[in-house]
């Protein structure tokens, strides 16, 4: 492909690329700035473009690249440290922290809960609330692993009908 060629083919995809900027965007002007940026890079590393491979593609590639190295560089542009002591927090009036015995009481009723179910629902849960994959807790206890499987779904059946009361006060809905 000649370099006019490409040129030409470039310009034709400008209105595409205008539209999938302005979805990134949501602002003209910026959409705008992006297009053009998308245009430059393609015309200084069009020596990059393989023949063959889908230009469209690879001019959206570009663009979508670019929007995002321009919004990280946005984010860290406003992104800031505080190094002051933060104890003006206490003089704001209407600051508050959580209350963190609500968290105690729901910790020990899942323990609680956990601990009523039967024995084989009871390990089968744990091991998988210790972070073990469903074929590692079948090879542990030498059982199908589709048995794993209805164990934990019936285990945490079970625990969401204890806890039920706790739904409501997190702002969940109830499953039935």
């Amino acid at each position: 492909m000649t370099s006019v060629d490409f040129d030409k083919q470039v310009q034709q995809q400008e209105r595409p690329l205008m539209n999938y900027a302005l979805q990134l965007t949501k602002d003209f002007e910026d959409a705008k700035d992006l297009v053009q940026e998308t245009m430059l890079k393609a015309f200084t590393y069009k020596s990059k473009f393989k023949e063959g491979t889908n230009l469209k593609g690879w001019l959206y590639t570009i663009m979508k690249n670019s929007f995002i190295n321009n919004y990280r560089r946005i984010v860290k542009r406003n992104t800031f440290i505080d190094t002051t002591d933060s104890t003006y927090h206490m003089d704001i009036e209407g600051y508050y922290t959580e209350n963190k015995g609500t968290n105690n009481f729901l910790r020990r009723d899942m323990e609680y809960a956990i601990e009523q179910l039967p024995e084989d629902l009871q390990v089968t849960f744990n091991y998988n609330r210790q972070g073990f994959k469903y074929h590692e807790i079948a090879d542990i206890l030498n059982i199908p692993i589709g048995t794993v499987k209805t164990r934990i779904f019936v285990a945490k059946r079970k625990l969401r009908k204890h806890l039920r009361s706790y739904a409501h006060d997190y702002g969940l809905k109830e499953k039935n």
